[in-house]
């Protein structure tokens, strides 16, 4: 089974690029955010026609995140239980859904734009949300796995240059401790570090050349539970989706699993 992670920065203008790159790519499974368009507005018919059935949890705004799958959708759950409104409403970062063998959440985690906003907060009390949805699938038998564009680098060695993100969101201390209680329901990162190259990054900001000169974070994580994290045979981060004409600021994130 293939499994993959995508911020694709607005489905409606990346949908040609991401029905062709299913298709080649052999994906099963893929997790979808920033869709930027609302349920309604979601390209399930096309998305059909290639054989993939499709769940979603989007309201037209920057956010939205989608699951798609060829291999069943079931036990769909769209929102995040017990998390944080922003603004006066939940918004919709969080969806998880059993397929197959596995059960999926495909999420955005909230920016937090800069560490003194109040989105900054907003973003600890989302992770501490999410751990707390995810302790219990953690600790199953079931493979499980959540999959998404976190906007945290784990360490510094997944940014391009340490000293350039000194005082930003992404790399302080309290994010990266989100993540690490995040580990310990009995989750893993399941993308080793090196893969096929140095810096496996997975984000390059379009403005000032940061793709051809690899300035990029690795932000876009797959964490699985230990039935997960036994089955991975390959993982790896799909460049060649980041080049050309139209492409999304983030690469897709596929793992490969023998189940």
């Amino acid at each position: 089974m293939r499994i993959a992670t995508f911020n694709v920065n607005s489905i409606t203008a990346r949908l040609p690029r991401l029905l062709a790159w299913l298709e080649s790519s052999g994906t099963d499974v893929l997790c979808i955010q920033e869709t930027k368009c609302t349920a309604e507005q979601f390209p399930a018919d096309a998305l059909k026609e290639l054989g993939y059935e499709s769940a979603v949890n989007a309201d037209g705004r920057w956010n939205g995140v989608a699951v798609v799958s060829r291999v069943g959708l079931d036990d769909v759950v769209k929102g995040l239980p017990g998390g944080p409104e922003y603004g006066g409403v939940q918004e919709p970062r969080a969806l998880s859904a059993t397929c197959g063998p596995v059960r999926v959440w495909s999420v955005y985690v909230p920016n937090g734009r800069e560490v003194a906003h109040e989105h900054y907060a907003y973003k600890l009390l989302w992770l501490a949300a999410l751990k707390a949805a995810v302790a219990e699938d953690a600790a199953g038998d079931r493979p499980f796995a959540v999959l998404g564009d976190y906007n945290i680098a784990p360490t510094d060695a997944d940014v391009w240059d340490p000293s350039f993100f000194e005082g930003m969101t992404h790399v302080t201390e309290p994010e990266r401790a989100a993540l690490a209680g995040l580990r310990e329901t009995g989750l893993a990162d399941v993308v080793p570090r090196p893969l096929k190259y140095d810096h496996p990054f997975t984000y390059w900001d379009y403005r000032q050349l940061c793709f051809p000169k690899n300035r990029g974070m690795r932000i876009d994580l797959v964490y699985g539970n230990e039935p997960f994290a036994g089955a991975v045979k390959d993982s790896y981060v799909d460049r060649e989706e980041r080049k050309g004409k139209g492409a999304s600021d983030h690469a897709p994130v596929v793992v490969d699993l023998d189940l």
